[in-house]
């Protein structure tokens, strides 16, 4: 039998601090090591018990849970679960301490503090199992400290070269920063994205994008258009599809039953942007738990498109591009860090894509010269062997 995980479990309710292992009891590969009731705590008994995951609330008296991931990542980095209430100002810290290194969230329900807890409780041990998984896992480097906004001046409203659509779920908010803050604002494509995150959530997400990206991002509406630098994130709950419409190609959300456990799914907008754009879609799968978008990258690889992975290395969690990648589905298989060049070299800034296209000519015309001058050498020596 393998060795449990060991949980510490931090939290200032002394209610929480029951209840959270009582729910983790229920799984046996699972062992609560030790609770604490605030950050400063929590420091001693990592320290002192060498737990495999922490659980951490982030609104604790003394030493909030922030402070106490910063401390946590700088001295001796493990894998962190966020578990916190859900309002507006608890989802903007959430989104910043993913980007400082936590592996996942899930939030409080909302009559948490009257016990209930048992509607999150597979999902809070299914969380535990994979950031035990993701440990030694290195996460992209992000922009943790505040910003000025790249300044966006007003866009031409071109239609795109490319519909790219992305699939992501596990490591997917640090991830998706990383790339995206590395595309110009001049990028010729548009950008869709599935990311697996509850409902409220994904706003708050798109608007942290669109502040440390020169591209606009934002959380897509029913009948937004498909526009050159232009990334629209799927809003959590819903599902997103494309349409071909006379006054523009648009986004489509939809309430229809979740797929593979997912709404959004990535599967959803895969076969979406395969069946309405086929040889100009881009599909790409990154980081996260599950086969969600597997098929539905076949789906765009079998219309012509051009499918990638994220390489399984460079992944929190590689459940998803791991799953197309066995199957055949992924043309392309790109480190993380090669991400953001590939999609600018191939669909991006003009003069970038023009110089391919020149070079893709030169090569061709190379071939088509070699290919002339060896026949002509053959009619030659045919030639000469009759005389």
């Amino acid at each position: 039998m393998s060795e449990r995980i060991r949980v510490l479990v931090v939290d200032d309710s002394a209610l929480m601090r029951k209840l959270i292992p009582a729910i983790l009891a229920r799984d046996s590969s699972i062992e609560v090591v030790g609770t604490a009731m605030d950050g400063a705590f929590a420091l001693k008994k990592i320290e002192e018990l060498q737990p495999d995951v922490v659980t951490l609330d982030l609104e604790m008296p003394r030493m909030d849970g922030m402070e106490t991931l910063r401390l946590i990542m700088r001295r001796a980095p493990l894998p962190v679960i966020l578990f916190s209430t859900h309002s507006k100002e608890g989802g903007y810290a959430t989104l910043k301490a993913l980007a400082m290194g936590a592996v996942d969230f899930l939030a409080k329900p909302k009559d948490a503090a009257a016990g209930h807890l048992d509607q999150i409780a597979d999902q809070l041990i299914a969380k535990i199992k994979v950031a035990k998984r993701a440990t030694g896992r290195k996460l992209p480097p992000a922009i943790i400290e505040e910003s000025a906004a790249p300044k966006k001046g007003a866009r031409p409203t071109l239609p795109p070269r490319r519909v790219i659509a992305i699939g992501i779920s596990t490591g997917g908010p640090n991830a998706l920063q990383f790339v995206l803050s590395q595309i110009p604002a001049d990028f010729l494509s548009t950008i869709l994205v599935v990311q697996h995150m509850p409902e409220g959530f994904t706003e708050m997400f798109a608007k942290r994008l669109d502040e440390c990206c020169a591209l606009e991002v934002h959380e897509a509406r029913s009948g937004d258009l498909l526009l050159a630098g232009r990334v629209l994130i799927c809003p959590g709950n819903r599902h997103m599809m494309v349409r071909r419409m006379p006054r523009g190609d648009m986004v489509i959300l939809s309430d229809g039953p979740p797929v593979n456990g997912h709404r959004p799914s990535a599967d959803v907008l895969f076969h979406s942007v395969a069946q309405e754009f086929a040889l100009t879609s881009v599909g790409i799968l990154m980081t996260g738990m599950g086969d969600d978008g597997a098929e539905g990258l076949g789906a765009i690889k079998a219309a012509g498109g051009m499918t990638i992975a994220q390489s399984e290395d460079t992944c929190v969690v590689s459940g998803m591009p791991r799953a197309a990648i066995i199957k055949g589905y992924a043309n392309k298989i790109i480190p993380l860090d090669g991400l953001a060049a590939y999609l600018v070299s191939n669909y991006g800034a003009i003069e970038k894509i023009e110089k391919n296209e020149k070079l893709d000519k030169h090569d061709k015309n190379e071939k088509l010269d070699k290919h002339d001058k060896h026949e002509k050498t053959e009619r030659t020596s045919v030639t000469s062997q009759r005389s």
